[in-house]
């Protein structure tokens, strides 16, 4: 892999989920505007898809024969072994409700030579409401900034018992959608205690070392892309509730380390 065609992509990423998030703000706390539903009963926003346009003519820019994943517009073949993956407001219902909690996800992965896998290896998320953001690539550590200052290295907290530790998710009733309101329950009951400071600012929170867990019981790949990368390199773990190293399997169980299998343990590892 040539670190060059690597550090273009991250420094675009950078650039334009901060100007795609700022698009948003167009709309942010007003009334112009309408919110759709979607099929699984989502909200749906004309800051949106004009965030998720503005990602997409930006990459076609600047690298033409990368594939790209939205979650607005669908997929976009290439002929590269790079892929985008576009979440242009992550935490609709946050923005919707005027809550600045909400986020522009980017990331980039890879094909594999050889084979069928593909690694995620950058990822960049601004919080436009907050002019909060952080981004990470592979190798190179996660960096966390507000506003203009200069990014500061990120890491997570250096918590070592589950007893002590701080847990977040999106929405606490998606574990019962997928049959696991009781993993969600036995989770509760080990930490210190529970906060839905949900969608991408809950991974946030988590790679910066304010709290010690993230999960979603129920999330899309363009939900999770993002914050592997970011997670990882500030030294936590992302897997799935299988205790598996993947952002298209649904679920997210992020952590800043030290217990992550006992929270695997916890939600059954297995929800089997």
């Amino acid at each position: 892999m040539s670190q060059s065609e690597s550090t273009q992509r991250y420094e675009l990423a950078q650039q334009i989920a901060k100007s795609a998030g700022k698009v948003t703000l167009n709309w942010f706390q007003t009334d112009r505007f309408e919110v759709e539903k979607k099929a699984d009963r989502s909200p749906l926003t004309i800051a949106d898809r004009e965030s998720e346009k503005h990602l997409r003519e930006q990459i076609a820019k600047h690298f033409p024969d990368d594939s790209i994943v939205g979650e607005e517009f669908g997929v976009t073949e290439g002929s590269s072994p790079w892929r985008w993956i576009l979440d242009p407001i992550d935490g609709t219902k946050s923005f919707i409700s005027g809550v600045p909690l909400y986020g522009t996800m980017v990331a980039v992965d890879r094909a594999i030579e050889g084979s069928d896998d593909r690694e995620c290896l950058i990822g960049s998320v601004y919080l436009p409401g907050l002019d909060e953001g952080i981004h990470a690539m592979k190798g190179q550590g996660a960096w966390h900034f507000r506003g203009t200052e200069t990014p500061t290295k990120a890491s997570v907290s250096t918590t070592t018992e589950i007893a002590d530790a701080v847990m977040a998710t999106s929405q606490a009733e998606t574990f019962g959608e997928v049959g696991a309101a009781d993993a969600w329950n036995r989770l509760a009951k080990e930490v210190y205690f529970c906060r839905t400071w949900g969608d991408v600012y809950g991974y946030l929170l988590l790679a910066t070392g304010r709290i010690e867990v993230m999960t979603d019981a129920i999330l899309n790949i363009w939900d999770a892309a993002a914050v592997m990368p970011i997670v990882e390199e500030a030294g936590g773990v992302f897997t799935d509730f299988r205790g598996e190293r993947k952002i298209d399997s649904g679920n997210a169980m992020a952590s800043n380390g030290p217990f992550h299998d006992r929270l695997l343990e916890i939600v059954g590892a297995k929800t089997e």
